[in-house]
């Protein structure tokens, strides 16, 4: 019995749950990537830097690369076609299929040869309504077309409560849904009150802070739609003496950099500290250096895992109402505040009530708490127990 996983590239997000797969609950995983650029090395268009990931991707299960950049392969999501992909699948010759996505040409690929061969697939992807505005057409177009692709999909993997309400509205049966929750690797972190009280002050010290100033991270790409620009124009709305020791930290490089740091010193000024792109093992620094995480995403934000990394070091999310992730793991008050999208005053409040909760230990076992349910070991569960329903009800469509 195999699962094959079909996948642009392998990424870091997703190759630990397919470990988990294999090695914790028995079940032989067969990757199949479009390339292998995320390991070889690859230039980001948003973050605007050359890296490769710093974590292992590729063990403790079996993969195969249609292509792979030392061979000319491709370099990018959009270069991976889905060329050698059937003699993959029929060598792999698996029970059943996983899927992450439609919009590739590689997925729609995988899915029609799924169909032909009669395996049956389960697909676990950022399904939502919520993370993109489309006109009337668009939209009917669009639901038309995702009503066909899963009716004929064994299961349905759900990542959180917007995933499910997107299934459930286009008539997906209850039975046909198991929730496989959108996660992190927490293995490269360090975790946990004695490695806070190591890093905290170290890290600050190191970005020229003390214990007086209030530190809010912003993590990820400086790009407008993740809202960077929002986070500057919301601290210079704090009352001026908060405003004066509030500083935020920028972990990640984009388009936006330079002006941003234009737009920070345009009077009221705003303290920044742009720290660049960091790798997964040198995240648990920054997290404990701060006393809050904001993604102030305008659109496009159909999770948004960074909210994931900083609940698990104890860190609240401000986050918009257009991150996928708030209605799991954001609770008002708690967790965290939600704003309304692109309103910097409204961002700026939530910033306020969201300051006025001591950064002790009990926040903290909060935060970790919220989030303790959505790891990399029920994310495997979720997709095992699909595996198993659909593999005990043969081959073909669904059950």
């Amino acid at each position: 019995m195999t699962l094959a996983i079909v996948s642009s590239h392998p990424i870091q997000y997703h190759a630990p749950v397919y470990r988990a797969l294999q090695t914790d609950f028995g079940i032989p995983v067969t990757a199949i990537y479009g390339s292998d650029f995320s390991v070889a090395g690859y230039h980001d268009r948003e973050f605007g830097v050359e890296f490769a990931w710093d974590t292992d991707l590729l063990s403790g299960y079996s993969s195969v690369f249609l292509s792979q950049v030392a061979s000319g392969g491709a370099r990018s999501v959009e270069a991976v076609t889905a060329q050698g992909l059937a003699q993959a699948l029929r060598q792999a010759s698996p029970d059943a299929l996983l899927l992450i996505g439609y919009s590739l040409p590689l997925y729609r690929a995988a899915f029609w040869y799924a169909q032909r061969l009669r395996v049956p697939v389960l697909f676990r992807a950022e399904t939502t309504d919520h993370a993109h505005s489309r006109g009337r057409l668009k939209r009917v177009l669009r639901d038309q077309a995702l009503r066909r692709l899963y009716a004929r999909c064994a299961a349905l993997l759900y990542i959180g409560r917007h995933s499910h309400a997107h299934y459930r509205r286009l008539g997906c049966p209850e039975g046909r849904l198991y929730f496989s929750p959108y996660c992190v690797n927490t293995a490269p972190f360090q975790l946990g009150e004695a490695a806070r009280a190591q890093l905290h002050s170290t890290t600050r010290a190191e970005l020229d802070l003390n214990s007086e100033h209030q530190v809010v991270l912003f993590c990820g790409k400086l790009s407008a739609r993740k809202g960077p620009d929002l986070a500057i124009l919301a601290v210079k709305q704090l009352p001026p003496d908060l405003r004066q020791r509030t500083v935020l930290v920028f972990l990640g490089d984009g388009e936006m950099r330079p002006a941003l740091e234009t737009l920070a010193l345009e009077p009221p000024a705003v303290a920044v500290r742009f720290a660049g792109f960091q790798n997964q093992q040198m995240l648990s620094r920054f997290y404990h250096a701060a006393d809050l995480l904001t993604l102030p995403s305008r659109q496009g934000e159909t999770w948004g895992l960074v909210v994931n990394e900083a609940l698990h070091h104890g860190i609240p999310g401000v986050v918009s109402d257009a991150v996928g992730c708030a209605p799991d793991l954001i609770q008002t008050g708690i967790t965290g505040e939600v704003f309304r999208s692109d309103q910097s005053d409204d961002l700026s409040r939530a910033l306020l009530r969201a300051m006025s909760t001591p950064n002790d230990e009990a926040r903290r076992a909060r935060c970790q708490q919220q989030v303790a349910g959505y790891t990399v070991a029920r994310a495997a569960e979720g997709i095992a127990q699909a595996y198993a329903h659909v593999t005990q009800h043969g081959r073909g469509g669904p059950a």
